[in-house]
């Protein structure tokens, strides 16, 4: 987009709209924006749940990669992380996500104390989980993933568990790891038991849009889908925005050869964001070629609110809420 399509753009609001969504020109987006953070500053009202105040969610990680996970977590604490989505791509992976989001979490250890512990704001940090089949290895069937499943199922329910999502899955036309057939109809499955379990739907899809989109529509979409590390134009977040979909951006946006992902950003709507890392890759600049951690989260989230001129409290509160929406994390 050309300088004088961007400011048309601005001076007639977002081109990006959600399914459903009333909202008109970005000005009116931060006022809503700044209400949003301010009532996540607020004191709760008595008996209500305490509220966090500019503490960002890292939607989408893989600590399962990390030497060492509680290290990780905890530096990601003291740069201002309260939560962090570790995402499975395997049975192994993602058996090994739901283990790190219970030993990992601060709210466990409340749990064993028989008390509500203490407030977001001075705990430690919280791990969700997600449980999938990563379109790379869509090959070897999705029969263990069902099985981990059902078995989280059994024991402790899904919630106990931490299970928020389903998913990475999706489409990689781009390296054609797995057969494109083989990954259409995992794909569609998992879809599936995103809608059979009242789950999110985490996607991973590249050069395989429009096969993305008749699977979503041919199985249904979940009612929380998250785009994951979105690098499509304007024609697909738009695609995906009608569908009611979140797009979660990484540090990609921080790359030079990023200026068109970064245009999307900008027209994004703040309802429909989130922010990630895909640690330990996608490292954010000024830290390429080192290795990625959720604690860079952060320069994620000050690239966005640069780029849609908002101070990065505000944009920690939105994407804070954001996923509660997103992931149903609550709290």
């Amino acid at each position: 987009m050309d300088e004088s399509g961007d400011r048309n753009a601005q001076g007639k609001g977002s081109w990006l709209r959600r399914r459903g969504s009333g909202r008109g020109s970005q000005a009116g987006e931060r006022e809503t924006s700044n209400n949003l953070a301010g009532d996540a500053g607020r004191s709760p009202a008595p008996g209500g749940p305490s509220l966090p105040t500019a503490i960002w969610t890292d939607s989408h990680c893989h600590l399962q990669d990390d030497p060492d996970p509680a290290e990780t977590v905890a530096a990601a604490r003291k740069a201002r992380v309260g939560r962090m989505v570790c995402v499975g791509t395997d049975e192994a992976s993602s058996r090994r996500a739901v283990a790190l989001a219970d030993e990992l979490s601060a709210s466990r250890a409340s749990d064993q104390a028989g008390g509500p512990g203490p407030s977001p704001l001075s705990r430690g940090a919280e791990v969700w989980a997600t449980v999938g089949l990563h379109p790379h290895d869509s090959k070897l069937g999705l029969d263990q993933v069902v099985e981990l499943l059902e078995e989280l199922i059994v024991a402790d329910g899904l919630r106990r568990s931490r299970v928020v999502a389903v998913g990475e899955c999706g489409l990689d036309f781009h390296y054609d790891n797995s057969p494109r057939g083989v990954q259409r109809d995992v794909f569609a499955a998992q879809v599936a038991l995103a809608n059979q379990h009242n789950l999110a739907l985490v996607i991973h899809t590249r050069e395989a849009w429009e096969e993305t989109f008749s699977v979503l529509e041919s199985e249904g979409v979940p009612r929380r889908t998250v785009f994951h590390c979105f690098t499509g134009g304007e024609q697909e977040a738009e695609q995906c925005l009608r569908i009611g979909a979140f797009l979660s951006f990484s540090g990609i946006v921080t790359f030079v050869s990023a200026e068109e992902l970064r245009q999307v950003v900008l027209h994004c709507p703040l309802d429909s964001l989130l922010i990630e890392t895909d640690s330990p890759f996608l490292t954010p600049v000024p830290y390429r070629g080192r290795r990625n951690s959720p604690s860079n989260v952060a320069l994620v989230g000050n690239a966005i609110g640069e780029l849609k001129a908002f101070e990065p409290e505000v944009l920690a509160a939105v994407t804070w809420m954001n996923a509660d929406k997103a992931f149903g994390l609550g709290g």
